[in-house]
């Protein structure tokens, strides 16, 4: 079974998302999140992750703003078609703006798995 990461990138980055929406939107975004998540486990393995913040980009030449969309991520563990299947009614694609990068975990047989 192969195991992915999955970036929900958006054009509003999640902290001001949260901050600036009501509790009862946030209520409800939660609710269909948590429902995906119940689906979606019927068929992989869902490690919900949680919500990211860009901050900065470290380079040999020092460090600035990073500008990547990435807001969260989760790690799901199954196959690939199906996982994208699953994705494409991810409730993160109704916002406008949005996106899901699925990125394959490489495994590497030198490195032993971390318990």
């Amino acid at each position: 079974m192969a195991r992915f990461m999955v970036l929900y990138n958006s054009d509003v980055q999640a902290k001001d998302m949260m901050t600036s929406s009501t509790p009862e939107q946030r209520q409800a975004s939660m609710a269909e999140w948590i429902k995906w998540r119940e689906d979606a486990s019927e068929q992989v393995k869902v490690e919900f992750g949680m919500p990211l913040q860009t901050l900065t980009r470290v380079t040999p030449d020092g460090e600035e703003e990073s500008d990547i969309p990435v807001g969260g991520y989760s790690l799901l563990d199954g196959d690939k078609d199906t996982i994208i299947g699953l994705l494409k009614v991810h409730p993160h694609l109704k916002r406008s703006g949005s996106s899901i990068d699925l990125l394959e975990i490489v495994p590497m047989p030198e490195i032993p798995e971390a318990k």
